[in-house]
């Protein structure tokens, strides 16, 4: 059982660098329908890089302990909780608060509930030796599914939620996946999964390890965007080495379908240039920037747009049956798997891109 205090990575203040390893106040006896979950591994978002750096596009309520990508095993289960127990070995998902009344919540997409909270920007995460989850975020763990993996089952959601549900891929589709961060690999590896005829990455001369990644997950092309050039009017336009490429395929009328999993607006303008006539741009990547560019290309091309957000408990037990079975191996992405101490080791590396991903281990107290 935790002592009074353990050890945790905080975000203190909404400003730059406000992160730091503290001895905290471990979690309360957790309540009836809730478990207190020792933390074993945290894979490192994205978004947690950014907090750091406060660039976040989203709320962030401070101080909060990070970490939203956990594993676990139960330590303590409220008397409430049906169907686990301690000593569980358990993934947990991220909507750490929800209203449980909206239509979101009846339906099955409380991932959209408008009152959601999630571990790590609005409640306390799992960067820490322990954390009070509720039961129903809880999805059991096969023996099969190592703790390291386990870890990025999250990511693993989101890319299957963009990739598998929110887009139609047919057998022979050609898809294009814009940025080669965790999201975007992911998606790459699911985009093949669900029988894709040519895949295509795009990132920058900065990406040039996680490209490495991404060839060796399936990717048929690797396109590297260069920097923008001038219009005769001295106007910004697209880069044209990706684009050639893209409209080389086939009868050159573009990609069946575009994911955009990068972290910017910008990158949209590239995805309605190289997806074909009634084909499907899925956005997975935030972007806080403005667009600043036309839109009449969707209308033109009758181009289907949709966003993708988290995931709920069906994808959760999809992608934990496509990781205990070996199809879908997250490992590939993992740079670095540290302990808590070494947690900036891990986001400066992320935010550098020496490594996709990084994988911290709390130790309990």
């Amino acid at each position: 059982m935790p002592k009074k205090k353990m050890t945790a990575i905080v975000h203190y203040a909404l400003q730059e660098g406000a992160v730091e390893l503290r001895e905290v106040k471990s979690p309360p006896e957790p309540g009836d329908d809730e478990v207190l979950l020792q933390s074993r591994a945290v894979g490192v978002c994205g978004s947690e890089v950014h907090q750091f750096h406060n660039s976040q596009s989203w709320p962030v309520r401070v101080p909060v302990i990070l970490g939203h990508e956990f594993c676990g095993v139960i330590a303590r289960a409220g008397k409430a909780v049906r169907g686990f127990k301690a000593g569980d070995r358990v993934a947990s998902e991220t909507a750490a608060r929800i209203c449980g009344e909206c239509a979101y919540c009846r339906s099955g997409e409380y991932n959209l509930c408008p009152s959601r909270r999630g571990f790590g920007a609005g409640i306390d995460g799992a960067m820490a030796d322990f954390v009070n989850v509720p039961a129903r975020c809880l999805h059991h763990l096969p023996d099969a599914v190592t703790w390291e993996r386990a870890a990025l089952t999250e990511p693993c959601c989101v890319a299957y939620n963009a990739a598998c549900i929110k887009t139609q891929i047919r057998a022979g589709d050609s898809v294009l996946v814009l940025g080669p961060g965790p999201v975007g690999l992911l998606c790459l590896a699911l985009a093949k999964l669900s029988g894709a005829g040519w895949l295509g990455v795009v990132g920058l001369e900065k990406d040039h390890k996680r490209l490495a990644i991404a060839k060796s997950l399936g990717a048929d092309a690797i396109l590297v965007a260069g920097k923008k050039k001038k219009d005769e009017k001295g106007k910004s336009s697209i880069a044209d080495e990706p684009i050639a490429a893209v409209r080389s395929l086939g009868d050159g009328l573009g990609v069946d379908v575009v994911i955009d999993a990068s972290g910017a607006s910008q990158p949209l303008e590239f995805a309605l240039a190289a997806v074909r006539p009634g084909g499907q741009i899925t956005k997975v990547g935030w972007g806080p920037q403005p667009l600043g560019f036309s839109l009449d290309p969707m209308v033109q091309k009758a181009v289907r747009i949709q966003g993708s957000f988290s995931h709920n408990f069906k994808i959760w037990e999809r992608v934990i049956a496509l990781l205990a079975s070996g199809r879908l191996d997250p490992l590939p992405l993992v740079g670095r798997v540290a302990p808590l101490e070494d947690w900036k080791t891990c986001f400066d590396e992320m935010a550098g891109g020496q490594i996709v991903k990084g994988v911290l281990m709390p130790s309990a107290i």
